[in-house]
């Protein structure tokens, strides 16, 4: 494999839902583009498209960042080229009773949501470091604000993200990478999810957007330099409410809302 003069915009979980607004925006800005997804998820058909629509150059590699065979060899493949923003979207959760999933589901959660995640950002450091301006932008959650019973583990992972985003930007604060954390609310990611926010109720249906809505916004953020970003009004106000409200009342709330829902897995795919 060749090296590169071009620059390059990383994304994980590229082929649907949020993953793929944030391709469809970044080729629009004439970004060219490396597209992590999935085996057998269209990667291919949208990485041709956006060249044939933007003119730009659209790579994609098709793995499972859940295994550290694979995880490794993205990192060797994405060596060879000069990336100058790496969004880490990739990421699965869902509603379950905790004692009822498998252990290899809990693990995939942490293994994607946060192993993937801290691979990646730690391995591409040095190319970042190579280029004239750099951005990470790590994808959390609403849901980082608070405990969820029968999500437990996702909103712990979330919650790890945006941990871990502070902290790198405050490591990374005078040179030449900008680290911003996103913390989306509920969007319409694919038909599971779709069919999950259709049935919100409330103040919480005011706050959902469009993966296309949300990209957009956290891109506009990221390039200026924000480093919290919680796209939409009513996503802002929720978030105080998940980061005031006592947890005891947090969570005899949203045990009664997410309890019916516990069948549901969804992903930032």
């Amino acid at each position: 494999m060749k090296k590169t003069n071009q620059t390059y915009t990383l994304i994980t979980g590229s082929s649907q839902g949020l993953g793929k607004a944030f391709a469809e925006i970044c080729a629009r800005r004439s970004q060219n583009l490396i597209l992590i997804s999935l085996p057998n998820e269209n990667n291919g058909k949208l990485a041709k498209e956006l060249e044939e629509k933007y003119g730009i150059e659209a790579i994609q590699y098709e793995v499972d960042l859940t295994t550290k065979e694979d995880l490794s060899k993205v990192v060797d493949f994405v060596k060879n080229y000069r990336i100058n923003m790496l969004i880490n979207n990739a990421g699965i959760g869902g509603a379950n009773r905790f004692e009822d999933v498998s252990l290899n589901y809990l693990n995939d959660i942490v293994l994607l949501n946060i192993i993937s995640l801290v691979t990646l950002t730690h391995q591409l450091l040095p190319i970042l470091k190579q280029q004239e301006e750099a951005y990470i932008l790590n994808i959390s959650s609403l849901a980082a604000f608070a405990p969820m019973p029968f999500k437990t583990v996702y909103p712990a992972s979330k919650a790890f993200v945006y941990s871990f985003s502070r902290g790198l930007t405050s490591e990374l604060e005078n040179s030449n990478i900008h680290v911003a954390v996103a913390h989306p609310g509920p969007m319409p990611t694919n038909e599971n999810v779709a069919r999950r926010v259709k049935a919100l109720t409330g103040m919480v249906k005011y706050s959902v957007l469009t993966p296309e809505e949300t990209a957009e916004i956290c891109l506009e953020k990221l390039l200026q330099k924000k480093t919290v970003i919680i796209p939409g009004k009513f996503n802002w106000f929720n978030s105080l409410l998940l980061r005031f409200v006592p947890v005891t009342l947090q969570l005899k709330i949203l045990n009664g809302k997410l309890k019916p829902e516990a069948t549901i897995i969804h992903t930032n795919d």
